[in-house]
């Protein structure tokens, strides 16, 4: 029998793998890569008998071959946040799916693990932007202002490593990091350890100097559109940017579109915080489109389809022109 683990790139992907590594210890094949990556188990080739674990990608946009992995009898664990559709009605599938707006798939593992290791959790939390849940999960665990924020910190680095055109974009591969951080166990003897910590947080804060000198694309009353070139540091920056100016300006929509290299654009959607709804219902009108209620994205969009999606953007947001 072969063990398959199969996750987002992103912290929460990571975070919540490493949950239940290390709860259950399994030699197992790695299927990754980065946030965009998200049709994986069209990678994983089964056997009768075998076992798959997934996390963090959308039910919805692996149905056919999930369907394929069950009907050559495997096993499937299925852990994720986003948008599902039906759920194949399969006594060899487990789907632990939750898509509200306040829970990511660390958390959804944290819970499922009765709390065993969620300092991983609350990095993975604070990675998909869910910095209130993921203080207030701090503080039940009694982590200090220090504590907490170094986490929160580790969360950050951690998704911003997953954005990318492709693996080469990124400051590390997520199977490789997924490796370190499992080996260090503890997330604090992660930031401790080495390097590795360090120039994540490092090239954060350069890629984000970048973008923050980069001028709105489009403003209304209460959503913003910024652009970013086609370079390797806005590929990286574009989530955690728009995570950055969704903290700032809590009441306005954020869509940050990044220049893809072979045209077209790849985009990062984050809803007001103060409401976060209707991201996914956003970009699923597109192609490629997907995510969740609160941050989604689309994968490629047609240089043809910049209007449209502005306009859905504005409709969305805000009916009226504005400023900001």
């Amino acid at each position: 029998m072969k063990s398959f683990d199969a996750f987002n790139g992103d912290a929460d992907g990571l975070c919540a793998l490493v949950q239940l590594r290390l709860a259950d210890p399994r030699p197992s094949t790695i299927v990754t890569g980065v946030k965009r990556d998200i049709q994986l188990l069209d990678r994983v080739l089964v056997n009768g008998g075998d076992h798959v674990t997934v996390m963090d990608v959308s039910l919805d946009s692996n149905r056919s071959h999930l369907e394929r992995i069950l009907k050559d009898g495997a096993s499937v664990d299925y852990f994720d946040h986003h948008f599902a559709g039906e759920i194949p009605a399969d006594k060899a599938l487990n789907a632990i799916i939750d898509p509200s707006a306040e829970i990511c798939t660390s958390l959804l593992v944290d819970r499922r693990l009765g709390g065993t290791h969620s300092l991983w959790a609350i990095a993975g939390a604070f990675g998909d932007n869910l910095s209130k849940v993921a203080t207030s999960l701090a503080k039940q665990r009694g982590l200090t202002t220090t504590a907490t924020e170094q986490l929160r910190e580790l969360g950050e680095a951690l998704n911003y490593n997953a954005y990318g055109e492709s693996v080469e974009d990124l400051r590390y591969s997520p199977a490789d990091l997924f490796g370190l951080l499992l080996e260090a166990r503890d997330p604090f003897a992660f930031i401790a350890a080495g390097p590795h910590f360090a120039t994540l947080k490092e090239g954060l804060a350069q890629d984000v100097a970048l973008a923050r000198a980069v001028q709105p694309l489009a403003e209304y009353a209460s959503a913003v559109a910024c652009l970013l070139p086609d370079a390797a540091w806005a590929r990286r920056v574009s989530g955690m940017f728009a995570n950055e100016l969704a903290f700032s300006h809590p009441l306005r929509a954020h869509a940050i579109l990044t220049r893809h290299s072979s045209g077209g654009y790849t985009v990062s959607v984050r809803a007001p915080s103060s409401r976060p709804a209707g991201a996914d219902t956003l970009c699923r009108r597109f192609p490629t489109g997907g995510g969740r209620t609160g941050a989604a994205g689309i994968n490629r969009l047609p240089e043809d389809q910049l209007a449209p999606f502005l306009d859905a953007l504005r409709q969305q947001y805000s009916e009226e022109p504005g400023t900001c």
